[in-house]
């Protein structure tokens, strides 16, 4: 109980399915634009997706302050579980956060109001979880290439801005300094490091 209000639980095996998402995404941003499972059963507060909380569980801790988007924000109960679950301080300030869970793809910030590391120690950027309904490599997306990609790969994702490839353009200029993303859809996750070179598919 929090404040009155019964909290949704966390993970049913706290260890085990921790290390498992965990390798989910690591395996996700090792190899891009491939589609990792994601198993959860998650219950969280809308609009928390089960698939958001279950990142930030695997993911968050004391020492990695996370960011809510409006939506999540606006519900006191997201950040009584988040905090609850993960240990972690929920900031107002997108540039200190180590994770930014964003439940509004479509209206996804601009990458230049988060941490984007610095010249001398760009690791000190944020990672961006997207909630998204639709992720998987068919036709119409984007063609990625880079390290952890055999030749090229696919991806594709939605809703997203529609300004999403030049900013992921932008985002890999920048390279070593950039965000990395992690999509976020329907029991699956896929990763999009900064190193990624990402065009729209012909």
């Amino acid at each position: 109980m929090a404040g009155g209000v019964m909290l949704a639980r966390g993970f049913a095996d706290p260890v085990h399915d921790a290390q498992g998402v965990f390798r989910a995404v690591m395996d996700a941003l090792a190899r891009p634009g491939t589609i990792q499972p994601v198993a959860t059963r998650l219950a969280p507060p809308a609009p928390l997706t089960p698939e958001l909380a279950a990142v930030a569980l695997a993911l968050a801790d004391s020492d990695a302050p996370l960011w809510l988007d409006a939506g999540l924000a606006r519900d006191p109960a997201v950040a009584g579980f988040l905090r609850f679950h993960t240990g972690a301080r929920i900031t107002d300030d997108p540039a200190e956060a180590a994770f930014a869970l964003v439940s509004d793809a479509a209206a996804c910030p601009d990458f230049a109001i988060f941490a984007n590391g610095t010249p001398a120690y760009p690791d000190r950027s944020a990672t961006l979880v997207l909630a998204v309904s639709e992720l998987g490599d068919g036709p119409g997306g984007w063609r990625l290439e880079g390290p952890g990609i055999r030749g090229s790969a696919r991806l594709a994702a939605s809703p997203l801005p529609a300004d999403f490839s030049a900013r992921l353009a932008r985002n890999h200029a920048g390279f070593p300094q950039g965000i990395d993303l992690i999509l976020a859809g329907p029991g699956r996750v896929a990763g999009l490091p900064r190193s990624t070179r990402v065009t729209l598919e012909d």
